[in-house]
């Protein structure tokens, strides 16, 4: 089983702990890989379209963000965190997911998606948990991941691990080994059921893309889109 961790932030605080407390059971059942942003992906997208035009491996970050989809489209089971930051994911998780807008579905989707399994992990001091996962799951839901796990916390306390009531770490750290438990019950051999929000939103690209292609036929994406073969029968989540 291959694991691909997505921190939004390299700081080891409450959030670097829910984690770790998360992926213990794991660690002797999975290879694991790490992602710390801003270190694994420094660069902002500067909105050159290069990669919707020309081609993601032109990107001028490439180096960075190719690494982060072979971990993507490589992983049984992908996992997110990040604390909020007025009210959403942190700038550093944001410009990840920027990068990877050529994903989106109304461009070139990864059929490997459609199958994948994801986790997203956030905490906040009072409010904006829920926001912050949101930021991730619009990507995640895009990208044609159906099944996505959120696990949110509110500290209503303190930001420091050490200084949140003992009751409250206990109860947090039950509820992360649950879920745990809950993702390592999963057959991963099988792929992830495509819920029907998820197909809806392909249908709906796939009559932009035949439109595009009538006007355009040379145009990027929906050349992809046909040699994928999603333009006539063939469909990512039965591949």
């Amino acid at each position: 089983m291959k694991i691909a961790v997505f921190n939004g932030t390299e700081k080891k605080g409450v959030t670097y702990r829910l984690k770790e407390i998360f992926l213990e059971k794991f660690r002797d059942k999975a290879e694991i890989t790490e992602f710390y942003f801003p270190r694994d992906c420094p660069g902002f997208c500067m909105g050159c379209i290069t990669c919707f035009g020309k081609g993601e491996k032109l990107c001028k970050d490439a180096q960075y963000v190719q690494k982060i989809e072979e971990a993507l489209l490589g992983s049984d089971l992908l996992v997110f965190t990040s604390p909020a930051y007025v009210f959403h994911a942190t700038g550093a998780m944001k410009a990840m997911l920027d990068h990877l807008g050529y994903r989106w579905m109304p461009h070139r989707p990864a059929g490997e998606m459609f199958g994948k399994r994801a986790v997203v992990i956030t905490q906040c001091l009072g409010a904006g948990g829920t926001s912050a996962a949101k930021d991730i799951r619009d990507s995640l839901s895009w990208w044609g991941v159906s099944s996505i796990r959120t696990i949110s916390f509110r500290l209503m306390s303190d930001v420091k691990w050490d200084n949140i009531p003992e009751k409250k770490r206990r109860a947090m750290e039950a509820k992360l080994r649950r879920n745990a438990d809950r993702m390592l019950a999963v057959d991963y051999s099988r792929r992830a059921h495509t819920k029907l929000s998820t197909k809806a939103k392909f249908y709906a690209v796939r009559m932009m893309q035949t439109e595009l292609g009538k006007q355009n036929p040379e145009y990027t994406d929906y050349r992809y889109w046909k040699e994928k073969g999603w333009l006539g029968k063939i469909r990512p989540w039965k591949q």
